[in-house]
């Protein structure tokens, strides 16, 4: 499968590329500096920039899938998209933040008291580019939502699906690695289980 990605060298955009790399897509990496891409079998790293809609719909297009991996205030949800509706692909998936999650009804983590400041604006960001998908009528979607820390890990392959909620281990914790979530998003790229849906992975 031809799959394109955005962000392809940051912390969760890095590890999707290997994740697909590995079950043998041909992954396009783009990044604002693609010499940070690694090197890896079937992977073309390619120049972009995520604020230059129509350049991104462009090495969008001819793909099956577009992945968003980037940090939502250093990006426009409306021109990625925009930039996914105009590349024709097939599916669009955004790596989504945790402060969307519910923890109560209706009650999402990023307005609880403990949330950390430092990470509010981010998450009220990514809760505000969801809730845009969620009217989106013509492009095929998925936001995948990661557990409240989102970290370098393991590879395991044995985590827990949710949709709405945040996860939560026994001992209290809501975590997930890089790689378990690339893990989760290559899953649902191969076999779709969540058209136009949030859904969350957790331990």
């Amino acid at each position: 499968m031809k799959i394109a990605i955005a962000g392809a060298s940051g912390q969760a955009g890095s590890r999707i590329t290997a994740e697909l790399a590995r079950r043998g897509h041909i992954v396009t990496a783009i990044a604002r500096s693609p010499e940070k891409i690694a090197s890896l079998p079937n992977v073309i790293a390619r120049k972009g920039d995520v604020d230059d809609q129509a350049g991104l719909a462009e090495l969008w297009a001819g793909h099956f899938v577009a992945i968003s991996a980037v940090h939502f205030l250093a990006s426009d949800p409306a021109k990625l998209i925009g930039a996914a509706k105009a590349s024709g692909v097939a599916r669009y998936l955004v790596v989504g933040g945790a402060g969307s999650l519910e923890v109560a009804p209706g009650v999402r983590l990023v307005t609880t008291p403990g949330f950390p400041p430092q990470y509010k604006a981010e998450a009220e960001k990514g809760g505000a580019f969801l809730d845009l998908l969620r009217q989106e009528k013509e492009l095929n979607w998925t936001f995948l939502s990661p557990s409240a820390l989102f970290v370098e890990g393991e590879r395991t392959g044995t985590f827990r699906l949710g949709t709405d909620q945040l996860l939560t281990a026994a001992d209290g914790k809501s975590w997930i690695s890089f790689e378990d979530f690339a893990v989760a998003l290559a899953d649902e790229i191969e076999r779709p289980a969540h058209i136009r849906q949030r859904f969350t992975v957790g331990y």
